[in-house]
């Protein structure tokens, strides 16, 4: 028996807000364990999302293909692994579990269930990261999936993303709704409401490169599911 609809929005919505719970609530303990110290924050912070990215991927693929990013979902929908239903259902319900996985991590912690965050990230430098962030995980999604190995996207995203907190000026937030979800909090992982539209904009350009860059090195490919193979024709 195939997922329904439902169940497959809900796995994307549960999916995405341990993700965000996880990003926000690492780097909430970051920076009590290891105050005045970034560096340290920042691979504490990554450390824990490129663990529970595995997990969560290898939880949820194969019932909603574990995408927990609307540019993911995008680029499967340009692609034929999802329908313009599926597309309009996953999209709203990873935001909404991006924005309760913030609020869970602000509470987890004794802070307010929300505080809007006061972290400017708006500069061009910034922009250029967040394009290269999700221009390097689309092209590593649709490369492994695309190549017949979709039994190592669990382990090429958790590898890639925790490499790009580090080499990325904006440290890869490569997902708008984890963008929204980080306004929530005003604390280590944040990102201010005012900078979101420029991240979300830079990420949707570079998940439309990585689209593009697909097409003109296997411009044959048959459509193909992201990230686990799962089956789109049944939807209730």
């Amino acid at each position: 028996m195939t997922p329904t609809l439902g169940r497959k929005a809900t796995a994307e919505a549960v999916g995405t807000g341990l993700l965000v719970a996880v990003v926000v609530g690492s780097g909430i303990a970051a920076q009590r364990l290891s105050p005045g110290d970034t560096g340290l924050q920042l691979l504490e912070n990554s450390t824990a999302t490129a663990g529970a990215l595995v997990a969560l991927i290898l939880a949820f693929g194969t019932v909603s293909g574990a995408h927990f990013n609307p540019v993911v979902s995008l680029a499967d929908r340009v692609l034929g692994g999802l329908t313009s239903r599926e597309l309009a259902v996953y999209v709203p319900a990873q935001i909404a579990g991006a924005m309760t996985g913030a609020i869970v991590a602000n509470l987890m912690f004794d802070l307010d269930a929300v505080t809007l965050s006061t972290h400017e990230r708006a500069s061009s430098g910034l922009w250029i990261g967040e394009v290269v962030a999700t221009f390097g995980l689309l092209t590593v999604i649709l490369g492994v999936v695309r190549s017949g190995r979709s039994s190592a996207a669990p382990y090429a995203v958790a590898g890639y993303i925790a490499a790009a907190y580090w080499f990325t000026s904006s440290t890869s937030f490569a997902n708008p709704a984890v963008t929204i979800g980080r306004t929530l909090s005003d604390t280590f992982a944040g990102i201010e409401p005012a900078s979101a539209p420029g991240f979300i904009a830079a990420q949707i350009a570079g998940g439309a490169a990585a689209i593009g860059l697909a097409w003109y090195l296997v411009p044959d490919h048959p459509d193909v599911d992201l990230i686990i193979p799962h089956d789109h024709h049944e939807a209730a």
